[in-house]
């Protein structure tokens, strides 16, 4: 179990060159818990993440909000290979804005949306650096304020859906190498398909590169990439560069 933070601050009393008083901070929790038997190997891991950003006389605003829980449960039947079994779940903590000007408005809260996957297949494991898993999966949408956003089917405009249902196919490829002892590259791309047509495919791509000052300080890069056409029909990008403070519980 690992914890994090980070943190930024700003603040100007009559500086000619302008700027506005500046606070953000932001806090992780990652954890994992493998057991690993002659037979099986059941791996579970739980990511948390909450931030604020807070300019000038503006209210605070998210920069950060993140639920995620997985479990894998992969049978063994060769040095290499293994059918698994998988349930994935995601959502945030609070409500999420967008913001004009001063206007906001509402556009999602916790489990609106939320998203659970539960796959099925083959996992490929030839060393602990690299893993990578593919196979059937059922992935839910569920709403209750923003149905429009995320689960409303737009062909059947007089019926308004709040829980989507789409069989497919997923896949999962996880990368972690460490470079020096303090400096430790991880990578793992999430891809799903309906299968209805290849602009459909959504892509979660995260990534994070954490060298670590010392014991317990740490520079940190990460770049996301995230594509779901019924959220938009663009791809989204979140990068953050920090240096913040880690302390490791277990």
């Amino acid at each position: 179990i690992i914890g994090t933070l980070n943190l930024t601050q700003a603040s100007f009393d009559n500086w000619t060159r302008g700027g506005e008083n500046t606070l953000a901070w932001q806090v992780n929790l990652n954890s994992t818990f493998a057991l690993k038997q002659e037979k099986f190997i059941w791996v579970n891991s739980a990511k948390f993440k909450f931030g604020l950003t807070k300019v000038g006389d503006t209210e605070a605003r998210k920069s950060a909000d993140e639920i995620k829980l997985e479990s894998v449960y992969t049978r063994k039947i060769g040095d290499l290979l293994g059918p698994f079994v998988s349930f994935k779940a995601q959502s945030q903590f609070t409500k999420g804005f967008d913001y004009d000007g001063d206007d906001k408005t509402a556009v999602s809260k916790f489990l609106d949306p939320g998203y659970f996957t539960q796959s099925f297949g083959l996992a490929y494991v030839p060393n602990s650096i690299f893993k990578t898993r593919f196979g059937a999966a059922i992935k839910e949408t569920i709403t209750s304020d923003f149905p429009d956003r995320y689960a409303d089917n737009p062909d059947t405009p007089n019926k308004i859906e709040k829980t989507k249902i789409e069989p497919g196919i997923s896949s999962i490829t996880e990368f972690k190498m460490k470079f020096e002892e303090n400096v430790i590259l991880t990578s793992k791309l999430d891809l799903f398909s309906d299968l209805e047509a290849f602009n459909r495919i959504d892509v979660l791509w995260e990534n994070a590169l954490l060298l670590k000052v010392t014991k317990f300080i740490y520079v940190s890069l990460n770049i996301d990439l995230f594509y779901d056409r019924d959220a938009s029909k663009r791809h989204q990008l979140k990068q953050l560069l920090a240096l913040g403070f880690s302390y490791t519980f277990l």
